[in-house]
C-alpha cells in the first residue's frame, strides 16, 4: 500500500476540524438533540430529525478524520528540493497559447474547496515532478497530450515543523 501524504499545513487543518467537530460542534448538537428529544414525540420532531442526522454526520467524518489522519505521512519541504518539482510546491505553467495556471501540488485530502491545488495523484502532476523551470512537460489529456513549460517553482516558508509525526524527504 503506498504510503497517504500531506502537507504539513494540511495535516494541521485536518487536526482543527476534528478538534472543532468533536470539542465544539458535537456537544452543540447534541444539546440540541436532547432538547428536542424532551418534547416529546420525536417521528413528528423535525429539529429532533433535524439534527439527529447532523450528528450522525458529524460522527461519520469525526470517523473518517480519525482513521486518516493516523495514515498520512506528513511531507515537510527540504532545502534540496528548491529548483525542482516536489510535493508542496506551488508550480506556475504556461502554454503555447498564452494560457497561465498556478497550483500547489499536495495530497488527495487537500484538494477540496481548494481550485489552487491539485492532488499528487493527477497527471498534471505527476508530468511536473522533478522538472525545473523553463523544462517542457507533456501531460496526456482526453483530448490528446497537451504542452507545459514551468515558470516559476516556489515552496511555502516553513511553518515551524515539529518531529511528531513521520517525514519523507
Amino acid at each position: 500500500m503506498r504510503a497517504k501524504l500531506i502537507t504539513r499545513d494540511g495535516f494541521e487543518a485536518l487536526k482543527k476540524e476534528l478538534d472543532y467537530l468533536w470539542r465544539e460542534h458535537r456537544p452543540e448538537i447534541t444539546k440540541k438533540v436532547q432538547w428536542a428529544a424532551s418534547l416529546g414525540d420525536r417521528s413528528e420532531n423535525a429539529d429532533y430529525q433535524y439534527n439527529k442526522k447532523l450528528l450522525r454526520q458529524i460522527d461519520r467524518r469525526v470517523r473518517y478524520l480519525r482513521r486518516t489522519l493516523a495514515e498520512l505521512t506528513v511531507v515537510d519541504h527540504a532545502p534540496e528540493q528548491d529548483g525542482r518539482v516536489f510535493f508542496g510546491a506551488w508550480v506556475d505553467i504556461e502554454n503555447e497559447d498564452g494560457e497561465a495556471k498556478r497550483f500547489r501540488i499536495v495530497g488527495y485530502d487537500e484538494i477540496f474547496d481548494r481550485k489552487d491545488y491539485i492532488s499528487i495523484d493527477t497527471p498534471m502532476a505527476r508530468a511536473l515532478l522533478k522538472k525545473q523551470v523553463d523544462d517542457e512537460v507533456e501531460v496526456q489529456t482526453p483530448n490528446g497530450p497537451a504542452y507545459w513549460a514551468i515558470t516559476n517553482i516556489e515552496y511555502p516558508k516553513d511553518t515551524g515543523a515539529n518531529d511528531d509525526h513521520k517525514k519523507t524527504p
